[in-house]
């Protein structure tokens, strides 16, 4: 049987999305094209793979069963077929995704603009800020490479520590209390950086084991805000060391906390199936040499 294997993407793409729109977005197709391809796979496998219930899709039970494989084959496929050969950085012209939170990126840009610019000027990086999950964006496609505090538990995700930072206090100079000493650091205002809003995070923990509370006056989404926020007025946040310096105002200094706390890893990850792409293992190497040189 002749068989067009460019189905089990497709049936790969369907089953991660589930949703027509959203795996025809994947693998940059027309809504049109990708209904139509669902049709071939229904009628390939004798199965509808995906049916709808209210507003969404479901996937069937055999489209449950054979799902993994699918993920399999076709990251086996992408290994087999990508090539291994060396890659010219000034001839490569290809966009990158890369997931990272804002302070990640603020320390990288600067450091990376000259780089790319002079080595590789054909080669685009597009940003994304750090979503809910982690490694379903990059098992779909949707991210190249990302940057976090921790691996994601999966055995198609590779991943590799580029290093490890310290927490520190971020306020003005001229603080009414000193934040380096357990009861000035809970006396004052702080803001806390959570993308989800949250206003409790591991330094809470370590004020509850000596009997303190501080006031969380903000939280906000990103590191760029909070800072804002403490040079306007005498409170702190709580920020990477290293990352954070270059991105102080004159205004603004780290105190370290008044005890040690566990480093904060930063964490390069990427799927499988780009082991061994070369244009991909040469931006992996640049990232690495950038933040860690």
């Amino acid at each position: 049987m002749h068989m067009d294997l460019n189905l089990l993407t497709a049936l790969d793409a369907l089953l991660d999305e589930r949703s027509v729109g959203g795996a025809a977005d994947r693998l940059h197709l027309s809504q049109p094209a990708m209904s139509r391809t669902l049709s071939r796979i229904r009628r390939a496998t004798g199965d509808e793979i995906l049916v709808r219930s209210g507003r969404e899709m479901l996937p069937t039970p055999y489209a449950e069963q054979v799902r993994e494989e699918v993920h399999q084959l076709v990251t086996r496929a992408q290994a087999v077929l990508s090539p291994n050969a060396e890659v010219d950085p000034a001839a490569l012209e290809r966009t990158f995704t890369l997931q990272c939170n804002d302070v990640v990126a603020g320390a990288l840009l600067p450091r990376l603009a000259p780089v790319l610019a002079g080595t590789a000027p054909g080669v685009c990086l597009r940003l994304l800020g750090e979503g809910a999950t982690t490694a379903d964006e990059l098992r779909r496609g949707r991210v190249d490479l990302q940057i976090s505090d921790r691996a994601a538990d999966h055995a198609d995700i590779r991943s590799t520590t580029l290093f490890t930072d310290e927490l520190a206090a971020v306020g003005r100079r001229d603080l009414p209390y000193d934040p380096t000493g357990w009861d000035g650091f809970a006396a004052l205002p702080h803001v806390v950086v959570s993308r989800r809003g949250r206003t409790r995070d591991r330094i809470d923990d370590l004020l509850d084991e000596r009997r303190l509370r501080r006031h969380v006056a903000f939280t906000v989404p990103t590191l760029v805000l909070a800072l804002g926020a403490v040079a306007a007025h005498p409170m702190v946040t709580v920020a990477p060391a290293a990352l954070t310096e270059g991105l102080l105002p004159a205004a603004l200094r780290t105190y370290p906390l008044p005890a040690p706390t566990p480093p904060v890893a930063a964490v390069l990850a990427w799927h499988a199936r780009h082991d061994r792409d070369a244009a991909h293992r040469w931006l992996r190497t640049l990232l690495t040499t950038t933040l860690t040189g």
